[in-house]
């Protein structure tokens, strides 16, 4: 990959298989682009950054400002870990996942969310920019949350774990106590190592994890499913500690693709366990601010397409709830 600055226009042009040359305004933004950091580490990428963003911006719909910042970051990243300064391997998905997971700890989901999607879009661009051809249509999906499963269905797919042979027992156990136990986004599952569950005297089971940004407690019913998986990973994944990376795109969709339950039983889906875990908190009337909170969401309305799969509460109990403790 290479950059060229013409001297008489003051245009960028990068070069790959063919070369994509840039307005004057926006090749001034990515020439001038200082982030906040100290020079040291800042220097060693900054030439690769700007021909990364040099590519991929016009194949975007993003600001080459915003791209520099997040290309930054993960620039940097990867040259505290010791990653060759080669943007091929920065944009990789295991790259840009670990970056998410450990570099982001401290951030707000939505933020993390962001990021990797500035990231990937960034990655889908510069392979379109390589083979000369416009980037494909998006295609929007629908954001709509997996149902849960019915009620029996969890008792029965725990049965069906439990017999599972070797590695595969514990993997299928972590996935359904952390994602119906705990509550976890699909992406959070593979980060967790069995020292960040700390047990309390009461055997209750916290995530005490330095990249979570929330209270997350353990349900009751899971508690001593957790904790012996917890106490069987130590300071390894609990959830297919013999990965080769950190993360990946499929690594929790992949377990479930290859085993699968006998007739009559679902699939296991990491998403229809946290929804699951969501609609039972809101069944007992807990308080969606609470729940969300401790979901990852920005906010209680972000709960509002679970409601529908949230049952009514009879007559008498809403009627006790509306009257309240008696003075």
């Amino acid at each position: 990959m290479k950059i060229v600055s013409n001297p008489f226009t003051g245009c960028l042009t990068s070069r790959w298989d063919w070369s994509v040359t840039l307005s004057p305004q926006v090749s001034a933004r990515i020439r001038n682009y200082r982030p906040r950091l100290p020079r040291q580490q800042w220097a060693p990428v900054a030439d690769q950054v700007r021909a990364t963003v040099a590519a991929a911006a016009p194949a975007t719909c993003y600001d080459a400002a915003h791209l520099l910042y997040v290309v930054g970051r993960l620039a940097v990243w990867a040259e505290r870990t010791g990653l060759p300064r080669d943007p091929g391997l920065w944009l990789r998905t295991e790259t840009i996942d670990g970056f998410i997971l450990l570099s982001l700890a401290g951030q707000e989901g939505s933020t993390r969310q962001t990021f990797r999607t500035w990231l990937r879009r960034t990655r889908e661009a510069l392979v379109w920019v390589q083979r000369g051809e416009a980037p494909p249509v998006r295609i929007a999906a629908s954001r709509r949350p997996q149902p849960p499963y019915v009620e029996g269905e969890l008792a029965r797919l725990k049965g069906w774990a439990e017999l599972l042979p070797g590695r595969a027992r514990l993997d299928g156990l972590a996935l359904m106590a952390l994602g119906a136990g705990c509550g976890l986004q699909p992406g959070e599952v593979p980060a967790v190592r069995g020292n960040d569950l700390r047990v309390t005297a009461s055997g209750m089971v916290v995530l005490d994890a330095p990249w979570m940004d929330r209270l997350v407690t353990c349900r009751a019913p899971w508690e001593q499913t957790l904790a012996e998986l917890a106490a069987t990973a130590g300071n390894g994944y609990v959830f297919r500690p013999g990965r080769k990376v950190e993360a990946s795109k499929n690594l929790v969709s992949s377990w479930p693709a290859r085993h699968r339950p006998h007739a009559g039983l679902p699939a296991l889906a990491a998403r229809r366990l946290r929804t699951t875990w969501i609609v039972d908190l809101l069944g007992q009337r807990i308080d969606p601010a609470l729940v969300a909170d401790a979901a990852g969401m920005r906010s209680a309305a972000a709960l509002g397409p679970y409601f529908h799969w949230v049952p009514p509460l009879a007559p008498e109990q809403a009627a006790e709830l509306l009257r309240g403790p008696a003075q």
